[in-house]
């Protein structure tokens, strides 16, 4: 039996699960954020988040007074939850330099800062990055530090005392916004698990990059095995099998896994042939629903339902079976175009550590070879062939700038199929993954809305609803 919420009565027990994925969700909470309750919710939980984060996911729980930070083990590198500008749209490189520029001037700051102020203490320092710099002169670069400094705002770091910062992004000259500092809450998001100057690889900032030696006694690499199957089912749509090695394969077919999971979050651990996922109807824990709304979202289901069903198809009209890239080779491919960025002098040079083997390393003769798994293969032809069908049969519902750019919307419903695992993204087109099957009889029909209107106007803009029962209409 699991010992997880263990002293936590079970009337009490959907309350705690609530913390606890409000914790996951949210690893920084403060007074404001992500609302006004989160806080209490969490703290009233601490002292049993503190023991059961660690002991079945090893993450650490920080608190303070008006803070709580969940510290997570990092196991590869996620691309899939980005930070958000007020538009909503995913962070660019510039506004993560931007960030982390205003973390460190906010340092030199007293209890208060003016918006233009910290503008040109960011900008002293922007201006020394080759490639970046901050004009305030120009728009763009107005808007992509406000958006950072929104962020911090959101979180509680910054508090507007006066003015706007819209209006400052709209007009330097004639507007200025004044912010309150939180030390605390900015001392919280500036927490760094790794002194990042000794680090000359993005892999050093995982932790599974340090796994457990054999001094440390099997009883210890068991538990660090546990606590890293458990993390990749959390944080991922699904666990596949063939992407485990032999000692993760044995912890995620362990039935502790589904115990200490469901009891934790009050989610449903579903097990099948191919892998492993945790099951979130309701969307309290998942920060991207899938199937969801939206051009991208309802494109990327249409598109998942085409390459599900030329997956099923036999004889000549069977497709290709290629191999997928590991999850070791992937993570290589995704440090190495990382670290390509990285500073190649300077005081990161300077002091890293020489001696330190290169993070991003595939091991020799570790293990038996694994067995190789193939997938269906599609092409990027293909590929944009069934989205131009989708786009004429359903275009109506999508969004213009969307529907004029099938390229773009491509790309974004293969990152979206991608990011849940059910496809891999592969040089010249993709591979689809098992799960994808469970959307192979998915279609939609365009609908328009018949609210009552005067005769001189024109019909509403149709929308597009999906349907999960019909058949796919792919040839």
């Amino acid at each position: 039996m699991s010992r997880v919420a263990e002293g936590v009565s079970p009337l009490e027990l959907a309350d705690y699960q609530k913390a606890v994925r409000l914790v996951l969700r949210h690893p920084l909470v403060t007074p404001a954020y992500p609302d006004r309750a989160a806080l209490a919710t969490v703290r009233r939980w601490a002292d049993h988040l503190r023991t059961d984060l660690m002991e079945v996911l090893g993450y650490r729980l920080v608190t303070t007074a008006d803070t709580v930070r969940l510290q997570r083990a990092q196991d590869g590198l996620d691309a899939t939850r980005p930070a958000l500008t007020r538009a909503g749209r995913p962070f660019d490189r510039r506004r993560y330099a931007y960030l982390v520029l205003t973390l460190a001037a906010l340092g030199r700051h007293g209890a208060q800062v003016a918006l233009g102020e910290l503008a040109d203490a960011v900008a002293a320092d922007a201006v020394r990055i080759d490639g970046l710099g901050l004009d305030t002169a120009r728009k763009p670069d107005r808007d992509a530090f406000v958006d950072a400094v929104t962020w911090l705002t959101e979180r509680g770091a910054l508090t507007l005392a006066d003015g706007s910062a819209t209006a400052w992004a709209g007009d330097p000259e004639r507007a200025e916004a004044l912010y309150d500092i939180d030390r605390e809450i900015l001392l919280a998001v500036h927490h760094p698990t790794r002194v990042l100057q000794h680090l000359t690889s993005v892999a050093s900032l995982l932790d599974s990059s340090g796994a457990l030696g054999l001094s440390a006694g099997r009883a210890a690499q068991r538990r660090d095995q546990a606590r890293r199957a458990r993390r990749l089912v959390l944080e991922n749509p699904v666990a596949y099998y063939a992407d485990a090695d032999t000692e993760l394969l044995g912890q995620l077919r362990a039935p502790a896994l589904a115990e200490d999971l469901e009891r934790l979050t009050g989610l449903t651990v579903e097990r099948r042939g191919e892998g492993v996922a945790l099951i979130d109807t309701s969307g309290r824990l998942s920060d991207v629903r899938f199937p969801g709304g939206g051009t991208v979202a309802q494109a990327a289901l249409l598109l998942a339902a085409r390459i599900s069903a030329a997956a099923q198809r036999s004889g000549r009209h069977a497709l290709e079976l290629l191999p997928a890239p590991t999850a070791a080779e992937r993570l290589v491919a995704r440090a190495r175009r990382i670290d390509a960025a990285l500073p190649s002098r300077g005081l990161v040079a300077e002091l890293a550590d020489p001696d330190a083997e290169s993070a991003y390393e595939m091991p020799d003769g570790a293990g038996p070879e694994p067995v190789e798994t193939r997938y269906p293969f599609v092409t990027d032809s293909w590929l944009r062939g069934r989205l131009k069908e989708i786009i004429g049969e359903y275009g109506a519902g999508f969004a213009a700038d969307l529907r004029g750019d099938p390229d773009r919307l491509l790309g974004q419903a293969l990152d979206l199929l991608a990011a849940m695992s059910l496809i891999v993204r592969v040089d010249g087109g993709a591979l689809a993954l098992p799960l994808l099957a469970r959307y192979r009889g998915v279609t939609a029909r365009v609908k328009t809305r018949t609210a009552v209107r005067p005769p001189d106007q024109p019909a509403s803009r149709p929308a597009l609803f999906a349907a999960d029962t019909a058949e796919d209409p792919t040839p």
